[in-house]
């Protein structure tokens, strides 16, 4: 998993913004007015966008965004179906649609994709060939439309100022030397900002760090494979949770993670599951998706199961052969990708849980975590 660096604000944090239309419909040119730089290749000849391109920026007051230049509707190149099932991937999980338009009459492209963003409740700015060149006018048409975009937080609420947070956080091989996994950062960063008092420690010191304490913590927050650890030894007026089951809540559905970890008592040997990972990173020997997770599993079924991977963008259209689907936290994407992913389980009849929730439940105290 790549980290953000200094001052980068992660992609999944970010508003997504697509912006989308026929070829050669000024798409490219506004991206690269908006970014104040030639973020996309502009051609008059068709179909010059071929992939999608992201590009990081803040836009004041939405704050950090990113703009998603995708390929052009209606491309009868040969790659033109490609193109376009690229194009509606990216238009399932923007945050505001920005459709831009050469004529002043809809095609039926453009008629239907408008259609689509209105069933997802996905809000929508319309730029004609006159609006392009007034770049304040369209940025600010942005701006009203991610009014209507909800602002979600990792606590919810569930932390004030001047409360006590204690973070566990065991450092194992999926942590960067010298750096904090992503959940971990942004968490810290929200306590920062409600001017929580924080305390940080290794599983390890749970006991020493509670003993110096004046106080109980209200909260304490740690990573799922030590759920059972920490929940030994906190003090029975400190609520519990994780980082994953934090991100269940800011990412996905809650009640279908729920409903998804209960599934695993209906898994038998040779049960076909099927982990949902939201960034690309190497595997290593104790990774909780692909390693520590299944085995968990495996034991509590009592046989062995059969795994798939799909990382980053790529999901299954077809889920049917999978008994179980096990999302990662995504921290690197935003809340849609997430909830199109559970929405395709949903329809198609597969459970869907998250990490944190699957292992809570599999530990027994998922319960007790979820009444905090």
């Amino acid at each position: 998993m790549r980290n953000p660096g200094i001052g980068e604000t992660p992609s999944g944090m970010r508003v997504h913004i697509g912006f989308f239309g026929k070829t050669n419909s000024g798409k490219s040119t506004l991206v690269n007015a908006l970014a104040s730089q030639d973020v996309s290749i502009v051609s008059p000849e068709p179909g010059t966008t071929t992939d999608p391109v992201h590009k990081a920026i803040e836009i004041l007051p939405i704050g950090p965004c990113i703009l998603i230049d995708t390929p052009g509707l209606e491309d009868e190149t040969s790659l033109g179906s490609a193109r376009m099932e690229r194009t509606m991937r990216e238009a399932a999980v923007c945050d505001i649609a920005v459709v831009v338009r050469a004529d002043e009459v809809d095609s039926q492209a453009e008629s239907e994709l408008v259609k689509f963003f209105n069933e997802k409740n996905i809000p929508v700015v319309n730029v004609t060939g006159d609006d392009r060149d007034d770049i304040e006018a369209v940025k600010a048409s942005i701006i009203a439309a991610a009014r209507s975009v909800p602002e979600r937080t990792i606590l919810d609420g569930a932390v004030a100022e001047g409360d006590l947070v204690m973070l566990v956080m065991p450092q194992d091989k999926q942590a960067p030397k010298g750096r904090l996994i992503l959940p971990q950062v942004a968490t810290l960063r929200e306590l920062l900002d409600v001017h929580a008092r924080t305390m940080c420690v290794a599983p390890e010191e749970i006991e020493s760090a509670l003993s110096v304490l004046t106080e109980p913590p209200k909260l304490i927050i740690t990573d799922s494979q030590v759920f059972d650890l920490v929940y030994e030894k906190k003090p029975k007026e400190s609520a519990l949770t994780s980082f994953s089951v934090l991100y269940a809540a800011l990412k996905g559905d809650m009640e279908a993670y729920v409903a998804g970890a209960k599934a695993i008592d209906d898994l038998k040997p040779g049960a076909r599951i099927l982990i949902a990972e939201s960034c690309s990173h190497a595997p290593l020997d104790e990774d909780i998706g692909r390693v520590k997770i299944p085995g968990l599993i495996k034991k509590r079924i009592g046989g062995e199961i059969s795994v798939d991977v799909a990382a980053g963008k790529d999901f299954p259209e077809d889920l049917s052969g999978y008994d179980l689907i096990l999302q990662c936290g995504g921290c690197m994407v935003n809340r849609r990708q997430i909830l199109e992913r559970i929405e395709k389980a949903r329809k198609q009849g597969v459970p869907i849980t998250n990490y944190g929730i699957a292992i809570a439940y599999i530990k027994g105290i998922l319960e007790k975590v979820l009444d905090n």
